[in-house]
């Protein structure tokens, strides 16, 4: 969105506040969409194909991984950019970043690497993709990690929502006395529009979730009706297609309305109002706010512990567990780098980094090299 459309409380790319390495680029790209792309060429970001949501890699080709929910999560971001006048180049870039940092294995991966790490500086996903893009990554001279903008910097390690919990004291670099951005505070809330809807689909796709039972749900109650009113007698398959996505627009449109709302409520008309207010300003309406929770207390009894997922956390954390402990009794089976990383950063937080970067599929692979017995002659 050129700087002309954009609202005075957005974030402009003349005025970020730049990046780490002064760099002479080959052409005249806006800073933020720079750092979009900048992120979808990295190699952790090619890595989320095989990371997982939900449903791990190789249980079916359906299901959602954490690549295909940061492409909706940015989807959603753009959209809701565009109605609030927000920066969309910046919202894409946060969106697709927001996970970089995240293990294999999803949650079941990071809440294990947290408790290998806790008396070594602790690991946590959003300052672990920081790390990734101040560190880890590295494809360019003079300078490692990506040098993104300070904004895009700052939206990754401020990143809060639901399932996030970022710590304050990696916020010093970030001006921890400023609120995030406007596109930064709205990426907290389209990530749980994306992953309640995706996981709806995908809990109904496996079998895990009962039709019946979401149906019992006040808020999926009420986009049926919107859906029977304009489609009329539908099958199973376009009544739930049509019923998420009368739930993604929905929520779109309350967060749009309610942040609104908030933004005349608390006079803010520049960037620095917003850096500068007591309270992030980007949020839902009470009535979806309740609503969201019910649906996702219902996702986290009937989905989330489910019993065979049960099974495959207990399996993901045995995994990260038993790979944490081999490299830690003998690193060298690591890569060189990591080993140079050690040399740095301390050995527990290069296998920390050595782990959080693997896929699925590579994760398992390893624990069978390490602890498998050999075949053949």
């Amino acid at each position: 969105m050129s700087s002309g459309r954009l609202a005075r409380y957005a974030a402009r790319d003349q005025d970020s506040l730049g990046r780490e390495f002064q760099e002479r680029f080959k052409d005249r790209r806006p800073h933020f969409e720079r750092d979009r792309d900048r992120i979808i060429h990295c190699s952790a970001f090619r890595r989320l194909e095989y990371k997982t949501q939900v449903f791990v890699n190789h249980e079916g080709d359906y299901y959602r991984t954490r690549l295909t929910h940061s492409i909706e999560v940015a989807q959603i971001s753009r959209g809701l950019a565009k109605v609030l006048g927000l920066n969309g180049e910046l919202a894409e870039a946060l969106a697709l970043a927001h996970d970089l940092g995240h293990t294999p294995f999803g949650h079941s991966g990071e809440d294990t690497l947290a408790e290998l790490m806790k008396d070594h500086g602790g690991f946590e996903h959003n300052g672990q993709s920081l790390r990734v893009v101040t560190v880890l990554e590295d494809r360019y001279p003079g300078f490692r990690g990506l040098n993104l903008s300070f904004e895009t910097r700052e939206g990754i390690v401020k990143h809060s929502s639901y399932y996030d919990h970022p710590h304050p004291e990696r916020f010093a670099p970030y001006r921890p006395e400023w609120q995030p951005t406007l596109e930064a505070q709205m990426i907290n809330h389209t990530d749980a529009i994306a992953y309640l809807n995706h996981d709806i689909d995908d809990g109904l796709e496996s079998g895990l979730l009962e039709w019946d039972g979401l149906c019992r749900l006040p808020i999926w109650q009420r986009m049926l009706r919107q859906v029977r009113k304009r489609y009329g007698k539908l099958d199973a398959r376009h009544q739930k297609t049509m019923a998420i996505s009368h739930l993604i627009g929905y929520l779109m449109n309350d967060l749009a309305a309610q942040t609104k709302g908030n933004l005349k409520a608390h006079g803010v008309a520049t960037m620095m109002d917003v850096r500068k207010a007591k309270t992030l300003l980007v949020e839902h309406s009470a009535e979806a706010a309740e609503l969201m929770g019910g649906l996702r207390r219902y996702l986290f009894d009937s989905l989330y512990k489910h019993y065979r997922l049960e099974r495959r956390r207990f399996q993901a954390q045995n995994t990260i567990r038993m790979l944490f402990r081999a490299y830690a009794a003998n690193p060298t089976m690591m890569p060189g780098r990591y080993l140079r990383l050690a040399d740095e950063f301390g050995m527990e937080r290069a296998i920390a980094d050595y782990i959080a970067g693997m896929t699925d599929r590579y994760a398992l692979q390893e624990y069978a090299h390490l602890y498998e017995a050999p075949t053949g002659p």
